[in-house]
């Protein structure tokens, strides 16, 4: 007996090797020595451990016969697990995004909303802040979780410092620009620019993300850190627990802070001004904090360009909108906004985190493996039989019964005399589907060319994604609802 349980636990040892990763340094890869039978190991991970990819509540670990690429072995998931594991945080983004859209729906007969109506061009870029901010934060730490990265307490207070001071900078400086950008295209299209209404917009974008951003980035790095010690793959989802609420928080926050500046413009119009500075001038804390790990160090230089490209991308999704307000017609874009844009956003930005730590084991940065080389066929996304072939599937089948689901939340909530049409819902699904299908396939693309290119993709990947979400699915809504008004 002594002897079986002395070998049970060789099997659930792990150890670990530093190969060389390019120019980049030494990248952590774990080797996991197991056979294709379950095995019940301890729950608790130290910190220098990669995390057993399926391990459930019980914390019982299961492996499919693992891959062996270039002499590196990555454990697979099965499909029951990764489906459990994602349906749960998918459902609660979806249903937080249902109850974004209501509160949209409601705050725009605000006298902010009604009189800067530039407010509406901010929204998609704010609410896009956790596709920029949170989102990446979540898929670097998943990955560094999952491949074993952390080796010591010190280092992992130095990572979350580092990661967090890194997204107030990222924060405070988007919101600024957000609020910039949409007070050029609202004066491009009414030849008219108010001061005050610059200010104000300016204020409450920089107070809104920053608050938001804090908030969302401690609750990310507790959900990570949690599913770690539960053997939970937090790839899976750490991204939707992230926009679970994230819309909801991001748009209150903007909808009161708007309100209240909006009320103080008049009688003390330097208010604004003051409270702007105020956090900008911030900013230089923040980065010297950012300085407490490389990584995060290495990112307050290189990761401008996506977030920025992913705000304006968003923030003609919010342009989108803000021309869909004043027309009857598309009367009910507003309530559905964020859910279709949240959806496809969450889908999407699981499997971009899922390719990006499977590529962290496979192979170096700026190689790709075997299976990803030659010409990019659309099929390929959905019809691999690898673990990014199957996570494909499983998110492309989740898209159709959650927005059924989500669809009928907000008419139950509402109270509607009468359910849904059968138009209204075919036409909405099928703008649904596609906007998921487009994405997923242009992950796939994506996140192998920014890391054949020598990019990170969970730093780069996930911020042009989840803007593309917000842009495809507020374009495709629009046309849906104009295709419905000409049938009906």
């Amino acid at each position: 007996m002594g002897s079986t349980t002395e070998a049970n636990q060789k099997e659930c040892q792990l150890t670990s090797a530093y190969l060389p990763s390019g120019e980049n340094g030494h990248q952590f890869i774990p080797e996991i020595r197991t056979s294709s039978f379950t095995r019940t190991c301890s729950k608790e991970f130290s910190e220098s451990d990669p995390l057993l990819p399926n391990a459930s509540a019980s914390g019982t670990i299961s492996w499919d016969k693992p891959q062996n690429i270039h002499g590196r072995e990555m454990p697979r998931e099965s499909i029951w697990a990764m489906v459990i594991q994602i349906l749960v945080p998918f459902l609660l983004a979806g249903f937080g995004t249902v109850l974004a859209g209501m509160l949209l729906d409601l705050v725009q007969h605000w006298d902010v909303f009604s009189n800067v109506t530039e407010i509406f061009i901010l929204v998609p870029p704010l609410l896009g802040l956790k596709g920029n901010l949170e989102m990446t934060l979540a898929s670097r730490l998943s990955t560094a979780v999952n491949v074993g990265r952390i080796n010591s307490s010190s280092e992992k207070r130095n990572l979350i410092i580092g990661n967090l001071a890194l997204k107030q900078v990222q924060a405070t400086f988007l919101g600024f620009l957000a609020a910039l950008v949409a007070s050029a295209l609202g004066w491009m299209l009414e030849e008219e620019l108010i001061v005050n209404h610059v200010a104000l917009l300016c204020c409450c974008s920089v107070v809104t993300a920053f608050t938001a951003s804090l908030l969302q980035g401690i609750l990310m790095v507790g959900v990570i850190f949690g599913s770690k010690k539960v053997g939970v793959n937090p790839d899976n989802i750490a991204t939707p627990i992230a926009a679970s609420f994230g819309d909801l928080i991001t748009l209150g926050l903007l909808a009161f802070i708007g309100q209240g500046f909006f009320y103080c413009m008049e009688p003390y119009p330097y208010i604004t001004y003051l409270v702007c500075i105020v956090f900008l001038c911030l900013t230089p804390a923040w980065v010297i904090l950012s300085f407490r790990h490389p990584e995060s160090q290495k990112l307050l230089f290189s990761s401008w360009e996506p977030i920025i490209t992913a705000m304006v991308i968003s923030s003609l999704g919010g342009l989108i909108l803000d021309r869909t307000i004043a027309d009857p017609m598309l009367e009910g874009v507003v309530l559905y906004t964020p859910v279709i844009s949240g959806v496809g956003g969450n889908l999407v930005s699981i499997q971009a985190s899922r390719i990006a730590t499977y590529l962290h084991f496979q192979c170096p940065l700026g190689e790709l493996p075997d299976d990803a080389k030659g010409c990019f066929c659309p099929c390929r996304s959905f019809c691999a039989t690898g673990p990014n072939g199957r996570s494909a599937q499983v998110l492309l089948m989740l898209a159709i019964p959650g927005h059924l689901v989500f669809i009928y939340t907000i008419y139950l909530i509402q109270g509607s005399p009468a359910p849904p049409t059968a138009v209204f819902i075919s036409f909405y699904l099928v703008a649904a589907f596609t906007q998921v299908f487009l994405l997923l396939g242009t992950a796939d693309v994506m996140v192998h060319c920014l890391w054949k290119c020598g990019r990170d993709p969970d730093s780069f990947s996930i911020p042009y994604l989840t803007a593309l979400a917000d842009l495809l699915g507020t374009a495709f809504l629009a046309l849906c609802f104009l295709l419905i008004s000409l049938v009906t």
